[in-house]
This record gives C-alpha cells, sequence and structure tokens, in this order.
C-alpha cells in the first residue's frame, strides 16, 4: 500500500509581508524560493521559504495579510515547526538570537535531542533541534550563517488534538506513520526511511481550547506522496476510512488533496513533481513574481497592489 514519506511543506498565516520575509531569510537563512500569489486571492502573495532547491521535507510557505489580527493556538491545530540544524551548532543559534534580541527557551531535552525554542514576529512557535548526520545536499546559506550551522529542513511538525487515538489511527492506517515514543501526553511517529520531516508529534491536550485562525497560526500541514499516481492511490484509502476529499488540484508546483482528519487539522498530500524550477531556474528561484496562468493577462494590476519588500 501506498503510504506518506513525511513532511512535503507547511503553510501557515503571517501578517506584515517585508516583515515575513525578512525574519525566515535575514534571521533564520532560509531561501526565498518563490514569490507567487495565494490561488484563491490573488491580491495576497504566497511565499515559499526553503533549501537550496525548495526540496520536499524543507518548504515552509505563508500567505501574509497585512495588519491581519494574531491567530489562537488550540486544538485542531498543527502547532509547533521544528527544524533541524547540526548537533554541534546550538551555541550558534543562541548567539544569534541574544544578538538580535529574539527571546528563546531552552535547550532542553525532549526524546533524546537538544531543543531550542522560539517565536517569528507573529507569535508562531518555531524550533531548532539538534541532529547528527544531517544531509547537505541543497544545502543553503548566507554571509551569516554557514554550511556548519545551517537550518536544513524540517524536523518534525506537533499537532494539538482532544483526541489523539483518532489522529494516531489515521496516520499508522492510511498515511503509514509508526509509534517510535512516547512523553507524557507527547506521541511520536515517524514515516519509514532516513531524510528530512519524517517525524510528528501528536500533543494529546482534552479541554483545551480551540485554536483560531490568524496570524501567527499554521494552516495546513502537507504529507509528501511521491508521484500522481502513489497520490490517487492513498487517496483512494482515505477515502475507504471515511475521509471528506477534494479532488487533485493543481498547485503548479505540486499536485494536491485537502482533507480534514479527525480533530480538524486540515490535511494535504502533495506529489514531488513538478517541482519549483517549472517556471524559473534553480539559480534564479524567487528572484521575480511568479502568477498561476490565469491571472498572467491581470499581471500590472496584481503586481500595483501587492506590498514591497
Amino acid at each position: 500500500m501506498q503510504t506518506a514519506s513525511g513532511i512535503h511543506h507547511i503553510t501557515a498565516i503571517a501578517s506584515d509581508p517585508k516583515r515575513n520575509f525578512d525574519f525566515y531569510t535575514k534571521v533564520l537563512g532560509l531561501r526565498f524560493v518563490k514569490k507567487t500569489v495565494n490561488f484563491d486571492d490573488p491580491s495576497t502573495y504566497h511565499f515559499y521559504f526553503g533549501d537550496n532547491a525548495g526540496s520536499p521535507g524543507t518548504i515552509l510557505t505563508f500567505f501574509p495579510h497585512p495588519d491581519l489580527p494574531k491567530g489562537r493556538a488550540g486544538t485542531g491545530q498543527a502547532v509547533e515547526i521544528v527544524f533541524s540544524v547540526p548537533k554541534n551548532s546550538f551555541s550558534f543559534w543562541i548567539d544569534r538570537f541574544h544578538q538580535l534580541g529574539i527571546e528563546y527557551q531552552g535547550p532542553e531535552s525532549r526524546f533524546d535531542e537538544k531543543v531550542i525554542r522560539i517565536q517569528d514576529p507573529d507569535g508562531l512557535m518555531l524550533e531548532l533541534v539538534g541532529v547528527d548526520n544531517l544531509p547537505d545536499d541543497n544545502l543553503w546559506t548566507t554571509d551569516e550563517i554557514d554550511a556548519d550551522v545551517a537550518i536544513r529542513g524540517f524536523h518534525s511538525i506537533s499537532l494539538w488534538v482532544d483526541d489523539h487515538e483518532k489522529t494516531a489511527a489515521l496516520l499508522t492506517g492510511q498515511l503509514g506513520f509508526k509509534l517510535v515514543g512516547n512523553d507524557g501526553s507527547r506521541y511520536r511517529y515517524a514515516a519509514e526511511g532516513n531524510g528530512l520531516g519524517k517525524i510528528v508529534d501528536l500533543r494529546a491536550i482534552p479541554g483545551m481550547w480551540k485554536g483560531a485562525p490568524g496570524a501567527g497560526t499554521i494552516h495546513h500541514v502537507a504529507w509528501r506522496v511521491g508521484d500522481d499516481e502513489a497520490e490517487l492511490q492513498v487517496r483512494a484509502e482515505l477515502a475507504k476510512a471515511g475521509m471528506h476529499l477534494t479532488q487533485v488540484i493543481d498547485r503548479n508546483y505540486f499536485h494536491s488533496v485537502y482533507f480534514r482528519e479527525p480533530n480538524g487539522v486540515l490535511f494535504e498530500l502533495a506529489t514531488d513533481n513538478p517541482g519549483f524550477d517549472i517556471d524559473e531556474p534553480i539559480a534564479t528561484l524567487g528572484q521575480d513574481l511568479k502568477l498561476p496562468a490565469q491571472y498572467e493577462q491581470h499581471r500590472a494590476e496584481i503586481a500595483a497592489v501587492l506590498p514591497t519588500l
């Protein structure tokens, strides 16, 4: 049976576009992979950040809405985005956060790994986890962030749920994850194989308030399926399990199927193909505004209303 192989991308909501762009490219040192617009609202940017090639397992995307009020983290949401960094890089990151006036917590221990916690300018919860033997193909560096300390991609995502058993059944059944650890109310699941973005943590928090959308919250988590055939096979298994799914939607850079898991978190299946170099070469990713075909005839009007970065 075809299953998901980990995280493809994570999409969140921000407020100020330039502040979001500056934080993820200049503070955390991610590559700006794609500058495009929301398929459903071309007056809103859709930013993609990741490694040099925008590889699955590294892609963090945002819909930035200027002046959008903050949301609220709670159950029924993906909440904590966790990045992998080299294990010996913590002193660099702590010094960097000190110098930039960014509050942090930790290092603390979780599943025998060291974790530093921060928030982005909108309050989105982010974590860095120190990991040995990380892949360095498609590594992106900056003048201030060298290869030996740079973020490699996702380590994991945390979901806050009321009834963890229902979500666990979906993860271990149709999506192919396995339970690999438990620490109090946190249950850790992993996809098969090695690589980035293989882990999802379920935090069982029954009775907690429901999350509310807004700036600083996660919109959805996309699970990686290799190609269109694999996506259709996983979709069929999810349909058998009673999930209400969209048809396959062409998002230019991948093909998507959306559904809500039993606790209400919005999930997506996303293919590796076609990739982010379908409309611009890897060497110049993110430099120009790229528009979905249906909006190309309105390029001048759209560009005129998008905020300057």
